[in-house]
């Protein structure tokens, strides 16, 4: 069965219905006596192939599970009001509570999924002392995301934070199942705007599949939603868990110095800086996070 077929025709296994109703598509691999679970959260407009580069660095011996946030991939769309930050971390804690229901946890979120993670510890603080060992935000942002120039300067920078919140609005309002866009418009969109220096095509062309998977809407409230994200506080919550930030120091996304806020928040935490990699770390830098994660494993066993 192809990626596709399976986001379409989801078994029991590979799904899960949130307290809402939500269905979400799953993914999980390796042994359920494994010490600990890894639990991977992929970002915007993105869904769980985001981390395929990055299993296959880490090998077959963790236990993964990963999945589609409403809206994403082959997740239902997010009804109206319910494309939030807040309520995509009480998707996760159920999705925790039903597929790891015992045993240590290690979280690693990109862009989106870093700010689920941070709200996760805001709004379920007892499960994070109870079960998370270690944490890893790839590539992502505390707040302030409304300030974002895509990392163009003066007027052309406002511009186009401008005209990216007015495409997040007509895309709320947008009826179709599909962005209705060209994919090779959008593998140029996402070659200059989330790669850093010399992405392979492959990671490109991935990247613009899974941007065509979305469901519109859904993308146009999360955008909304990211603008507002203010977690900063938060983070307080997670200084006792072993964790790393990982940033690409030509992210036009989640720029170096949102980063940094993340690190001064968690001063035990490892910060790493990729020179000449964008926002996509799990396909520009696949190895090292893989590298980052595997030591947060062997922590958390420990």
């Amino acid at each position: 069965m192809t990626t596709l077929e399976r986001l379409q025709n989801p078994s029991r296994e590979h799904r899960f219905v949130a307290g809402d109703g939500a269905a979400l598509h799953v993914e999980a691999q390796g042994p359920a006596e494994a010490p600990v679970t890894l639990v991977l959260v992929h970002g915007w407009t993105q869904d769980h192939r985001t981390w395929d580069g990055v299993l296959e660095h880490l090998g077959p011996g963790p236990r993964v599970v990963r999945y589609d946030l409403r809206g994403h991939g082959g997740s239902s769309p997010a009804r109206r009001g319910t494309a939030t930050i807040p309520r995509l971390a009480d998707d996760l804690a159920e999705l925790i509570a039903d597929r790891v229901p015992t045993g240590p946890v290690v979280l690693a979120g990109h862009s989106m999924g870093g700010m689920t993670i941070m709200a996760l510890a805001e709004r379920h603080p007892q499960l994070v002392e109870d079960r998370v060992r270690g944490v890893a935000f790839v590539a992502t942002s505390s707040g302030q995301m409304d300030r974002i120039t895509l990392g163009l300067p003066g007027l052309a920078g406002s511009m186009s934070a401008r005209f990216e919140r007015k495409l997040a609005k007509a895309l709320a309002h947008r009826k179709g199942e599909r962005l209705p866009l060209n994919p090779a418009v959008v593998r140029s969109g996402a070659r200059l705007l989330v790669f850093g220096d010399k992405p392979r095509p492959a990671d490109v062309r991935s990247v613009a599949e899974q941007v065509l998977c979305a469901h519109p809407a859904s993308v146009g409230e999360f955008q909304d939603a990211i603008s507002v994200h203010d977690c900063r506080v938060a983070l307080r919550a997670l200084r006792t868990v072993p964790g790393v930030v990982l940033a690409g120091e030509k992210d036009r996304l989640c720029p170096l110095p949102h980063a940094k806020v993340i690190a001064d928040e968690l001063p035990d935490a490892e910060f790493v800086r990729y020179p000449g990699a964008g926002h996509m770390l799990p396909q520009e830098r696949a190895g090292e996070v893989a590298a980052r994660i595997g030591a947060l494993l062997r922590v958390a066993v420990r």
